[in-house]
């Protein structure tokens, strides 16, 4: 567990520190060549060190443990700060496709330069660097916030590498294309933070756990022969895992250490499975 949140913060820091870094060569240099697609990027950018700065604080409360005052942890908090991240990514795009749109009817005034490829460049070569150590993490570790910050980095290759498509676009004199990448980018903001807040949406709203994982806690239900019937499962998420309550019948005539004995190892059984926080099992006479 403690490796789990210690990789999220390094994720945070790194994103955060090499998101200032582009924020700063980009917005310079789109400003400076009037570049709608390359002030969009850099604006992109913006996003990524609030994504970023919100991934080491939710983590940071996320990783406190239980007390009186929750039972169950903190690990919410990843889902509420990656709701904050969706919410920053919509505004940003709306701000952007309005800039883009006016761009695309006024026309645009972006004078072409070789800085602008190296810029280009150097940020796809960053992104990429960031998205496969996020890559890797989020494959090791279930986190919501790593999961939304791989996926960030990967837009922002696809979309720095469409700007630079429109930057070398204005070598051929065709200026349209700055405006339409512009508006590309926005859209694409928009749909990746709809889906980062329905995901988080969904855990805040105490949605149960997937079919899979329930295959599985059934699987270890039916090990049992003793296990003459079960209700119907119950979870609610805590975080990245859930917490698991049902009720198990069983013989009658089996005595009371042996039932709660067999409950108890369910338990522990079904407490194995990464995705589960807590397992809950009542016992009942059949």
């Amino acid at each position: 567990m403690e490796d789990r949140y210690n990789v999220t913060k390094k994720a945070g820091i790194f994103g955060m520190l090499g998101n200032i870094f582009l924020l700063l060569i980009k917005g310079s240099i789109g400003i400076i060549s009037h570049s709608q697609s390359m002030i969009a990027d850099a604006a992109n950018s913006v996003g990524d060190i609030f994504a970023s700065l919100m991934t080491y604080i939710g983590n940071k409360i996320a990783s406190e443990p239980k007390d009186d005052g929750h039972n169950f942890g903190h690990g919410k908090a990843e889902y509420i700060f990656s709701m904050f991240i969706s919410i920053s990514m919509i505004m940003l795009a709306t701000k952007l496709l309005y800039d883009s749109v006016t761009s695309l009817i006024i026309g645009s005034k972006m004078t072409f330069s070789w800085i602008l490829i190296i810029v280009c460049i150097i940020t796809i070569f960053i992104k990429v660097a960031l998205y496969i150590f996020t890559d890797m993490m989020s494959k090791k570790y279930s986190n919501i916030l790593l999961e939304a910050n791989k996926k960030d980095h990967r837009n922002d290759c696809i979309v720095t590498t469409f700007t630079l498509i429109s930057i070398l676009a204005t070598l051929k004199q065709i200026y349209w294309v700055d405006g339409v990448v512009g508006i590309g980018i926005s859209i694409w903001i928009a749909v990746t933070g709809v889906k980062i807040f329905i995901e988080s949406y969904n855990i805040l709203m105490d949605v149960s756990i997937n079919e899979k994982d329930k295959d599985k806690i059934l699987d270890l239900i039916h090990l049992r022969k003793e296990i003459k019937k079960i209700d119907e499962i119950e979870t609610t998420p805590v975080g990245y895992q859930y917490i698991v309550i049902m009720t198990i019948y069983v013989d009658g005539n089996m005595s009371t250490f042996e039932s709660h004995e067999l409950a108890d190892n369910l338990e522990k059984d079904i407490q194995g499975l990464d995705i589960v926080y807590k397992a809950i099992v009542h016992v009942n006479p059949i």
